[in-house]
């Protein structure tokens, strides 16, 4: 074995917890994740801030680089776009959005997704598509958005393992993988305890 691939290696065994552990922790996510109710609706996935171009003039914010949407969980892109705050190459988790910032965006979100379910709806008396946004309604999405930001963390690690192995681009993704896990960890105990009753 060369002594960069042992090198390599060593730097993996001592960043990344062994295979049954991701395996448990993937066991966990999917029994809490899939019972929270997120409804799947079609997801832009990797909704970093270099993702979102606002045009101040036009006072219009456009979407790019669209290789990872597909179906997903609601939650899941709003989770993992706030996961995103803390940036990529220098990676700061204090920038992850405040409760504050979240509600206020929740809100917003809601009313914006509400009106555009009913402007393409034929009924006009459909009360759960009202523009009547309820306190409920936010902690009920806000939990679920905190809940599948640790799954985004997941995620990226996993993906950044496989590209550590195979990429050709020069980016340190086993320590990525690490800076990802270890916010997983960090985040699950308080985030995995929210509920809508203790918000």
């Amino acid at each position: 074995m060369n002594q960069s691939l042992t090198c390599k290696l060593c730097r993996f065994l001592e960043l990344i917890p062994p295979k049954s552990k991701l395996e448990e922790e993937y066991a966990v996510l999917k029994a809490e994740l899939s019972n929270l109710g997120s409804p799947v609706v079609f997801c832009h996935n990797d909704l970093l801030l270099a993702n979102v171009i606002y045009n101040a003039e036009k006072k219009t914010v456009t979407f790019i680089d669209y290789e990872y949407s597909s179906y997903n969980y609601q939650a899941f892109d709003i989770g993992n776009h706030f996961a995103e705050f803390a940036g990529v190459a220098d990676v700061d988790y204090a920038a992850y959005p405040s409760a504050e910032f979240q509600w206020r965006w929740l809100q917003v979100y809601l009313e914006t997704f509400r009106t555009s379910i009913t402007d393409t709806s034929d009924s006009d008396d459909d009360d759960d598509m009202s523009n009547t946004k309820t306190e409920l309604d936010i902690s009920c999405l806000y939990v679920q958005v905190n809940k599948f930001a640790l799954a985004s963390h997941f995620l990226w690690a996993i993906w950044a393992l496989i590209q550590a192995e195979h990429s050709r681009i020069d980016f340190d993704f086993l320590g990525y993988a690490d800076v990802r896990l270890k916010e997983y960890f960090a985040k699950k105990d308080h985030f995995l305890s929210l509920t809508v009753e203790n918000l």
